[in-house]
């Protein structure tokens, strides 16, 4: 019983493709005995050789078949793959029955034979297409429940989010556009190729377009934001297929299509770093990241775990972040020495006894406190994590001869108007003061602008908004930001810590700067909705600190070109190395006084650019 009920299916189609074969075998003689009657030739037909004949030939086809693995395909997903395993096994199973046919059945017409095989051939595989006809038909969702899809490329992958949509996906594939002239009308499994991407909009107009598939994976950054600002003008939902490596993974790969990712139109392509550089630096070194369980700390950490690092130590204050990058790094790099300590950057004497227990030669500093509006509130916790945990950190790594250490900066810190931004411009001095007092480590800052995906970046909070049905809320329809990816950031990190040679701090080239209400709206249309229509966006005002634009260099700074042309340095303000350490100590003193009003006035005198700005709401 056991057997019967794991075989029932291939028993199942074994009866039906053995009563196929029968019939084909009486079917075949019988027209054959008619054609012969027409000529008036006389055809004896002897029943016994007859039957005996079906069943081995019929025998003979299933085993053909069999051989073949034809009952191991699930034929509502069929190929021609599968045609042709089917068709290769009737005809394995006619060359088996030959011999039989030489011993047993010599004067048995091989005409006969032909056209049985071509009967057997034919209703066999036009059974199993039938089969998968109808179940596609019967198991799709109804047309008008489905949703009517453009896809974009007329490529593989094209071809590929059409057949994952005929398999019974919840679109309706209706129409594609290619930009290569020798496909314009011309079909995909009868998806007609109408036009070019410049078309997009009247096309989706004329086929009553409600989602857009991009499947166009392999395309420059340049085209693919030119075409996502063109399905940006539409008011259907963009989705994108995953890029090929995920194509060729992932076999139902339609659902994970992905909502369209602001980045794609900000507007300039994503920079790219030597990887042979960053090896160079990382393997074999002793390497640590405070801060790694926040979003710039954790990819950090992922890089360099990439890198081949001779131990990686994570210090982090916030246990569930560290325990989920601990437990990521270990799944992926089950070789990698790595060592997560609970501790924080304020702590001098703790991180201390870290620095004498590990020695690490690369320290990457990220650990910061960094809600702009937070900040104005508690602007004296400001001042003790992020200058006193910085001063702690860096202190520690010259005193250790860490061979370098990188402090993670902003834009904010640039004139300052905010209180986060004055505490990291003192993070900054912090370096250069150390930079300058050091005979061994190299240290160096990172600026950049705001980080897409990042803890508190607005792309999450738009989301989120998004999803409860609006609406997004913009502090002013001016506001203007640098942009940039959290995988760029990392690598602009860890490109700083090749280049270093102390003293310097890095810059992006972020092109243009994004207008935030732009972003808002691009961000409503693709995902199907119309702005102020369908969800709504508020002015909320500017928040505390806040500017409508942000900088990347101070004036006095200057800028000078790395070879990489997307990276710049802006050369250092010098520092009072005699009275620096006496100001940190004072400013720390005022903070854990806990006095907010004190503690603003001290950064005022420790950053002579902070003009800090206060809006009462």
């Amino acid at each position: 019983m056991t057997f019967i009920r794991k075989h029932r299916r291939t028993m199942v189609l074994c009866l039906i493709d053995a009563a196929i074969c029968v019939l084909s075998c009486a079917t075949s003689y019988m027209l054959l005995y008619v054609a012969a009657s027409d000529f008036g030739v006389s055809i004896k037909l002897n029943l016994d050789t007859l039957i005996w004949h079906a069943v081995t030939i019929s025998s003979c086809f299933l085993f053909g078949m069999w051989f073949c693995r034809v009952y191991k395909s699930i034929w509502r997903f069929a190929t021609a793959i599968d045609v042709m395993k089917c068709f290769f096994g009737i005809l394995l199973g006619l060359i088996v029955y030959y011999p039989f046919k030489l011993v047993f059945y010599s004067d048995f017409s091989d005409v006969c034979i032909a056209i049985e095989y071509l009967l057997v051939t034919i209703s066999i595989i036009s059974s199993r297409c039938i089969y998968k006809y109808l179940y596609l038909r019967l198991s799709n969702t109804p047309s008008q429940h489905r949703s009517r899809t453009m896809i974009i490329g007329a490529g593989v992958a094209g071809k590929k989010v059409i057949d994952e949509m005929h398999s019974g996906a919840a679109y309706r594939p209706v129409v594609l556009v290619d930009d290569d002239p020798k496909k314009s009308g011309r079909t995909i499994a009868s998806v007609l190729v109408a036009g070019t991407t410049y078309d997009i909009p009247k096309l989706v107009e004329k086929y009553r377009v409600k989602t857009i598939f991009f499947a166009i994976p392999s395309i420059n950054p340049d085209e693919r934001r030119r075409i996502l600002n063109i399905c940006s003008e539409t008011v259907c939902e963009v989705k994108v297929v995953p890029y090929m490596y995920e194509l060729i993974q992932n076999a139902d790969f339609l659902t994970q299509g992905k909502n369209i990712n602001i980045e794609d139109l900000l507007g300039r392509e994503p920079i790219g770093f030597s990887d042979f550089e960053v090896q160079h630096l990382i393997c074999g070194r002793v390497c640590m990241v405070t801060g790694g369980g926040g979003s710039i700390g954790s990819e950090l950490c992922r890089q360099i775990a990439a890198h081949n690092p001779k131990k990686l130590i994570i210090i982090d204050i916030y246990e569930n972040n560290a325990y989920d990058i601990q437990q990521e790094l270990l799944l992926d790099y089950p070789d990698i020495d790595l060592d997560v300590r609970i501790a924080s950057v304020r702590d001098f004497d703790k991180m201390k006894c870290l620095f004498e227990m590990f020695m690490p030669e690369l320290v990457f500093h990220a650990a910061a406190h960094k809600h702009v509006p937070l900040m104005e509130t508690s602007p004296e916790e400001a001042i003790k994590n992020n200058i006193g945990g910085t001063y702690n950190v860096a202190y520690l790594a010259n005193e250790y001869k860490a061979q370098k250490f990188v402090l993670v900066s902003t834009d904010k810190a640039v004139n300052p108007t905010n209180v986060m931004g004055a505490t990291k411009r003192c993070c900054e001095m912090i370096v250069e003061y150390f930079s300058q007092v050091t005979d061994f480590t190299d240290f160096v800052a990172v600026r950049f602008g705001n980080v897409l995906g990042s803890n508190g970046s607005v792309i999450p909070l738009f989301e989120k908004q998004l999803a409860q049905g609006g609406p997004l809320t913009v502090t002013h329809p001016d506001i203007i930001r640098y942009f940039m990816t959290i995988p760029e950031a990392v690598f602009l990190i860890l490109q700083a810590a090749t280049l270093a040679k102390g003293g310097e701090i890095f810059v992006l080239d972020m092109g243009e700067p994004v207008k935030i209400l732009n972003l808002a709206e691009n961000l409503i249309k693709l995902h199907g909705k119309e702005p102020y229509k369908d969800i709504d966006i508020t002015f909320t005002g500017l928040r505390p600190g806040e500017k409508l634009f942000e900088e990347l260099l101070m004036s006095e700074e200057g800028i000078k070109e790395t070879q990489n042309k997307k990276i710049f340095i802006g050369k250092q303000i010098k520092i009072d190395e005699k009275d620096f350490p006496q100001m940190i100590e004072n400013i720390k003193k005022i903070a854990y006084s806990n006095n907010s009003g004190e503690a603003v006035e001290a950064l005022r005198r420790l950053v002579p650019t902070f003009n800090h700005i206060v809006i009462n709401k």
